[in-house]
């Protein structure tokens, strides 16, 4: 089936962008101040807990895991470069509750994901957080880094180095990468140059100053077309700066303060393939601006947080359609808030009451309480149960972003949700790690695009309320001569919410499998499966979808040589080791096997 060009591929590569707009963002901004937070805090931890035990919580402030009420994953240092990992993508579509359908660097250390509304604490965020917490600075005069370098098929390469040391007051995190690959299908090639730094002075054993800094420049082919004729040559750079002040007051209560600048700008240009024509082009920057302050209290009893957040965001925007038209838009946003949680522990009981005020000039305000608790059922089992209200506002070119058969909504209102989720982990016969969950979240003004059948334009609306209702199961079996066993499995079924009885109801389900061997010395081997069943109905005739077999991957590390000082490691993997198919649109295909091989030094 051919499609025009501009009503084939304008409005997915459109939308798909200011999606990855606003992502981006928030993978490049937060992980500066998620690392920065948690130093004072874990010194006044320690007195309590052991710091293996300590996690980034929801609360944006560290506590022992068996006191988290939401719904949480963690991904770790070592399960990341297990996998091989290019992407944070990559990490996310081995997290049961976490549907990817399509990007983040090295310098991440671990993940933390919560799969339910965090606006308590957090603000805008329906969906929930990833929190990434970066790598750590160095403690000796020695520096200490790492060098690794891959090559595969359609001359796909990484390379990555990173260096971290403290001389003096001074300690420092440096990383640098390069990606790049002529394509796996359809010409979709990709290069990106990466760099990411962080300075950590301390002026006092109680004072201390952190400044990161980074930069992404990214270039790449949203594909090319034959049957549209078409190929969509991007750029996309952005950088981020964060100042974080952090001074312990007495050895129970520290206070945090930063100040960030992120800066992004993102061109899009789509053109035929056979004449290099100009058919279109997306033209945005954004800048953003803004602040936080934060007061942390910590005692045998209490984990509480007390904070303010301010900032204020740009969005200049241009699409230009030869001959067609020019659409140009400049809207702003202007944002604070004020929140405050405390964890009560009393015995195996914990208890964390939350509340957070939003204002911003777009939406007006909003109001997030939240409130969960766990229980520890012995030594080897914890109960989670948690309410929350949650909140998403529009995005900026959902109201004001005019284009070519698009029109802005400036009356769009912000979804809302209230969210309940209860759950147990457990650690079964000391040979099996589980943990399951049941949620349900009541969706009110959920965004949707509307396409009028008469003019064929477009716009957002909220579609009044839905429900979503779902469970995920995840199981890991203690290694056991050398091999251990992870399991995933996650459902979610959508309905929409009226007096029609014949409401459409979609479902999403995934699994997820690993099979790992690691005899701790010299090799591991892992092989790993995702299947998602995206249940789409809609226009399946025109998208083509195909995702009814599972996608497995092989990856192999081989330590080829240590001393105390130093290491190296080849490894090898096979991506999409049987072929299979998992796109829900025909112009998107993913990858066929492919296979790369690389290796790795540390020092």
């Amino acid at each position: 089936m051919r499609r025009n060009n501009l009503k084939g591929l304008k409005y997915p590569l459109h939308l798909s962008f200011l999606k990855k707009l606003f992502f981006l963002s928030a993978i490049l901004f937060f992980p500066a101040v998620a690392s920065a937070q948690t130093e004072d805090e874990m010194k006044m931890l320690r007195m309590y807990f052991k710091e293996d035990e300590l996690v980034v919580a929801p609360t944006r402030s560290l506590k022992p895991i068996s006191q988290v009420a939401e719904n949480m994953s963690i991904v770790t240092a070592d399960e990341i470069q297990a996998m091989n990992a290019h992407t944070l993508l990559e990490v996310l579509e081995h997290v049961p509750g976490i549907y990817i359908n399509y990007a983040a660097n090295d310098f991440f250390k671990n993940g933390s994901l919560f799969i339910q509304p965090a606006s308590s604490a957090w603000g805008s965020s329906l969906g929930g957080v990833i929190n990434i917490v970066t790598k750590d600075i160095g403690d000796t005069l020695t520096p200490s880094g790492m060098v690794s370098a891959s090559y595969g098929e359609r001359q796909s390469q990484d390379y990555n180095a990173e260096l971290s040391g403290k001389a003096g007051i001074v300690g420092y995190y440096l990383y640098a990468g390069r990606q790049d690959s002529d394509g796996l299908r359809y010409n979709r090639f990709f290069e990106r140059d990466s760099l990411y730094g962080k300075i950590d002075v301390q002026f006092h054993q109680d004072v201390r100053f952190m400044l990161t800094a980074g930069y992404n420049d990214e270039r790449h082919n949203e594909g090319d077309s034959s049957d549209d004729d078409t190929h969509g040559p991007t750029t996309d750079r952005a950088s981020f700066t964060t100042g974080t002040l952090f001074a312990s007051i007495t050895d129970n209560l520290a206070i945090e303060a930063s100040l960030y600048e992120f800066r992004q700008k993102f061109v899009l240009d789509l053109e035929t393939l056979s004449t290099g024509e100009l058919l279109y082009e997306a033209n945005l920057t954004e800048n953003k601006k803004g602040g936080s302050v934060k007061l942390v209290y910590i005692n045998h009893m209490h984990n509480a947080v007390l904070g303010w957040d301010v900032s204020h965001g740009e969005l200049d925007q241009t699409d230009d359609y030869p001959g067609l038209g020019t659409f140009k838009s400049q809207p702003g946003i202007s944002k604070w808030a004020l929140f405050v949680n405390d964890t009560l522990s009393i015995g195996k009981l914990a208890v964390t009451p939350g509340l957070r005020y939003d204002e911003n000039n777009i939406s007006g305000d909003f109001t997030s309480p939240s409130l969960g608790a766990t229980y520890k059922l012995g030594k080897k089992t914890i109960l989670r149960a948690s309410v929350a209200k949650g909140f998403n506002i529009p995005p900026l070119s959902y109201t004001s972003g005019a284009s070519l058969g698009y029109e802005p909504n400036p009356s769009l209102k912000p979804e809302t949700v209230w969210s309940y989720q209860t759950g147990a982990e457990s650690l079964i016969g000391d040979y099996l790690n589980s943990r399951i969950v049941f949620f349900q979240h009541n969706v009110k003004d959920e965004m949707q695009l509307e396409t009028d059948e008469t003019t064929q334009i477009s716009h957002h609306v909220n579609t009044g309320k839905t429900r979503r209702t779902g469970m995920e199961l995840d199981m890991e079996t203690i290694p056991f001569y050398n091999l251990s066993l992870k399991a995933g499995f996650s459902y979610l079924q959508r309905k929409l919410l009226s007096d029609d009885s014949d409401n459409p109801v979609n479902t999403i389900y995934d699994y997820n499998i690993a099979v790992k061997y690691d005899d701790m010395k010299s090799l591991s081997a892992q092989l790993s499966g995702n299947y998602t069943w995206w249940d789409v109905t809609e226009d399946a005739e025109f998208y083509d979808p195909a995702y009814k077999t599972m996608i497995w991957d092989l990856d192999l590390v081989q330590k080829i040589f240590s001393t105390d000082r130093f290491s190296s490691k080849i490894f090898l993997t096979a991506h999409n080791l049987f072929n299979g198919s998992y796109y829900t649109w025909d112009i998107s295909k993913n990858p066929r096997r492919w296979v790369e091989a690389g290796v790795r030094l540390e020092f």
